[in-house]
């Protein structure tokens, strides 16, 4: 694979998505004010990161709240986080196709799949320890992702019909596995506590200070050596700030999780799941924002005509890039499988594509490609449980739901048309 030219401006390390913002913005920002109005001219000219998002997660919050008390209760809040996992997982893996201004319908089957392919190798008749079903669950999902994206990169088809067959053919055969009893159990309590299993409350506070720790270590080094290199990075105080912002928002969802939310017994605890969202966030977000792979997908998604000139290997890229998507959907079909405790032919796949594009869009991912970012797979995940969860307490019906998650979708997609329109040329 051919490094970019020298003089082909590449993708920031902070905002990958757009062209360095020293060229846009000057120096390094000697003040905290300084750089909160620079930032500020970012936002003005399109660049809204995650803001239309949390803003209207803590509108839905409020409202929700208003509704009906019982929606931030303990007991309500963890469980909505362990509703969301499964969202924000397929958002992330929609994220990578979504970047390259392409798409992949065919990810809620393949999770299906996966989902599948770990319950009958669990069985007792079968023998093989969970690890190894999940393994060989993810490789198959891998392959899957390679068998497609080779069709799309490799023959010139379009992804929206390859993943739309994709989604009819990996529907068939996991109906196929399942047979005429229509289901299956997971026997396998290592499986089933993913989603059912919980940290003690020490362990809860030893996750979140190592990843915290790991964090810290990461924005102040990465800031840092922009602050030496003389890119626009923020002064000392706002990286601490940061920080000590992450610090609180681990301690506030260690102290949530720690409450005991149980009704006829104590529970409590951090879900194994929420974690295991938090680590492929982790992943894909360095695999995104610090790897040479993550910087080709911005600069294809961006001006593939612009990447291939520059020497970069698009089939290639844009092949892993569904590999990854179809991998990622492979985690995701382990946690729903996990939170059933079984799987059936009830999965509802298509709904469960359409729900992970919209909440990778209702993130902040832009359907044009070339913008967006793992967390915002997970903020969209979690806007959407939110709003499915918000509705079941009010008493709303399954149409009401669809609804309100489409009109939710249609501003998502204003905003970053509008934002695109803002945005300076070339960026």
């Amino acid at each position: 694979m051919s490094d970019l030219k020298e003089e082909t401006p590449m993708p920031d390390a902070e905002h990958p998505e757009s062209v360095d913002l020293s060229l846009a913005m000057g120096p390094v920002a000697d003040s905290a004010g300084d750089y909160l109005r620079a930032a500020f001219v970012r936002i003005k000219g399109g660049e809204t990161g995650v803001l239309p998002v949390v803003g209207g997660l803590l509108l839905v919050s409020v409202l929700f709240q208003s509704l009906n008390s019982h929606f931030l209760t303990t007991g309500n809040m963890v469980n909505l986080l362990v509703q969301a996992a499964v969202f924000s997982l397929l958002a992330m893996g929609e994220v990578f196709a979504l970047l390259l201004g392409e798409i992949d319908l065919s990810i809620g089957f393949v999770a299906g799949l996966s989902a599948v392919v770990t319950a009958e190798l669990v069985q007792p008749s079968r023998g093989w320890p969970w690890w190894a079903a999940i393994a060989a669950a993810l490789v198959v999902c891998a392959l899957i992702g390679l068998l497609q994206g080779s069709l799309i990169t490799r023959i010139g088809l379009p992804s929206f019909v390859v993943t739309l067959a994709g989604l009819l053919f990996w529907q068939g055969v996991m109906l196929y596995i399942l047979g005429d009893g229509g289901s299956m159990l997971i026997q396998d309590n290592i499986i089933n506590d993913i989603v059912s299993g919980t940290l003690t409350k020490t362990g809860g506070w030893v996750v979140m200070l190592v990843a915290v720790g790991a964090f810290a270590w990461q924005t102040w080094r990465r800031d840092t050596r922009r602050r030496d290199a003389g890119l626009m990075a923020p002064p000392t105080s706002l990286t601490i700030a940061k920080i000590v912002a992450v610090l609180v928002a681990g301690v506030a969802l260690v102290l949530l999780c720690n409450a005991d939310r149980g009704i006829l017994v104590p529970v409590f605890g951090m879900p194994w799941v929420i974690i295991l969202v938090f680590v492929v966030l982790a992943v894909w977000t360095f695999v995104l924002g610090r790897l040479k792979f993550g910087r080709y997908i911005y600069a294809i998604g961006g001006n593939a005509e612009a990447a291939r000139r520059a020497g970069i290997n698009i089939r290639m890229i844009r092949t892993t890039a569904f590999v990854l998507c179809s991998f990622t959907a492979g985690i995701a079909g382990v946690v729903y499988a996990s939170r059933l405790r079984s799987i059936s032919t009830a999965l509802d796949g298509g709904t469960l594509v359409l729900y992970s594009v919209a909440a990778a869009v209702i993130g902040g991912t832009s359907l044009f490609g070339g913008r967006g970012k793992a967390m915002h797979g997970v903020l969209g995940g979690i806007v959407i449980a939110a709003i499915a969860n918000g509705m079941g307490l009010l008493g709303f019906s399954a149409a009401a739901q669809y609804i309100v998650t489409a009109l939710v979708l249609l501003i998502a997609v204003t905003i970053d048309a509008v934002a695109r329109r803002n945005r300076p040329s070339g960026t």
